[in-house]
């Protein structure tokens, strides 16, 4: 077996210098201080020698060395369903932020619902030493990982998993008190897929905040956002506005006895929209759209449109802080949910009901 040279090397000492100076390739190191799932097949002594050389040689990487002094790799995994404009790049504006302030790299992961993927990619990541997870819109009940895990908008109790969520209750009841203020008793909701977590719990809300309010669901004028085309095997953007497109062309099929209509996200309202442009409706003459989660281009829209604010930018931010406390602090106790408040923001997609509709 080979053995270390006798004398050591002089000044910085990179990846090629200690493979000469164990007399090992550069393979078997690289192999061997990236903990790599191959490296299981070098033999331990082997694998003892590498480290303890790279320790005394203070071979390493700055973020290397930082992780070898407190055993942590100084990176994190970052889950979501999909990497489009909306939802995720404001919850990933304010993640980035936080790591990046706190030195700390991040690997991010794309499972487009794949459920595979959803128990793949921890895996593959864990193998990469990272230190946590933050789960954006992905359920935790899939992931069995040893490290803190903290989920936004997944609604996950579960064990070792810190949740951040919006307040629904206040989100539906600002917006649906909005339009009942203006008159409109017939509304239509388009619900959410069945596949985001957030989805069922809103429309909980929107059913309990009506019964409050005196205001009367019409099944008839339910509609949902249908999840079979957001797969990239079927070439359909997950966040296009397609998605509420569709879903307000077949309502408008059967009926256009409504004054409102409250959509699931902005994307699908900018959309639905369309749609009503398409048979002539005025918006919001003649229907009013309200979104949800204040995008960047809701305000650009035309009209411009009314929207509950999720705080984005804060729930990415405040979930990788919580990440970065738990890691640092593995025996401290963490509630298992945190509830950020939402916002109204009043523009000129929604106005006065059509006089023929108020009760």
């Amino acid at each position: 077996m080979a053995r270390s040279k006798s004398t050591e090397p002089a000044g910085h000492v990179n990846l090629r210098t200690l493979a000469e100076h164990l007399e090992l390739s550069q393979t078997t190191v690289s192999l061997v201080l990236n903990n790599s799932p191959s490296a299981k097949s070098i033999p331990q002594e082997t694998r003892n020698r590498v480290m303890e050389a790279a320790t005394r040689l203070n071979y390493r990487p700055n973020y290397f060395a930082r992780s070898l002094r407190q055993s942590r790799s100084m990176s994190v995994g970052v889950l979501a369903p999909d990497l489009s404009e909306g939802y995720f790049t404001r919850v990933m504006s304010g993640v980035v932020r936080e790591l990046t302030t706190a030195h700390y790299f991040y690997f991010t992961a794309c499972h487009d619902w794949n459920k595979d993927l959803i128990e793949q990619y921890p895996r593959m990541l864990v193998e990469r030493a990272v230190d946590g997870f933050l789960l954006l819109n992905t359920p935790a009940e899939q992931i069995s990982v040893p490290v803190p895990v903290v989920a936004i908008s997944a609604h996950s109790p579960m064990q070792n998993v810190t949740n951040i969520v919006l307040d629904h209750h206040k989100a539906v009841e600002i917006a649906l008190k909005h339009l009942f203020d203006l008159g409109h008793r017939r509304i239509a909701f388009m619900r959410g897929p069945k596949a985001i977590p957030d989805s069922d719990y809103r429309w909980e809300s929107i059913q309990v905040v009506a019964g409050e309010i005196g205001l009367r669901i019409d099944p008839a004028l339910v509609v949902r956002i249908d999840e079979t085309g957001w797969s990239s095997k079927t070439g359909q953007h997950p966040m296009a506005p397609e998605i509420g497109f569709k879903p307000m062309q077949e309502l408008l099929e059967k009926t256009k006895d409504f004054t409102a209509v409250f959509c699931f996200n902005d994307i699908a309202a900018i959309g639905a929209i369309r749609a009503l442009k398409d048979v002539g409706l005025r918006v919001p003459e003649d229907v009013s759209v309200v979104g949800f989660d204040d995008i960047q281009s809701a305000a650009y829209s035309t009209p411009s449109l009314t929207t509950v604010r999720q705080p984005l930018f804060e729930m990415g931010q405040r979930g990788a802080q919580i990440l970065l406390d738990r890691i640092g602090n593995r025996t401290t106790d963490y509630p298992s949910e945190i509830v950020m408040a939402p916002e109204f923001v009043i523009r000129e997609s929604t106005g006065r009901a059509n006089g023929r509709h108020i009760a």
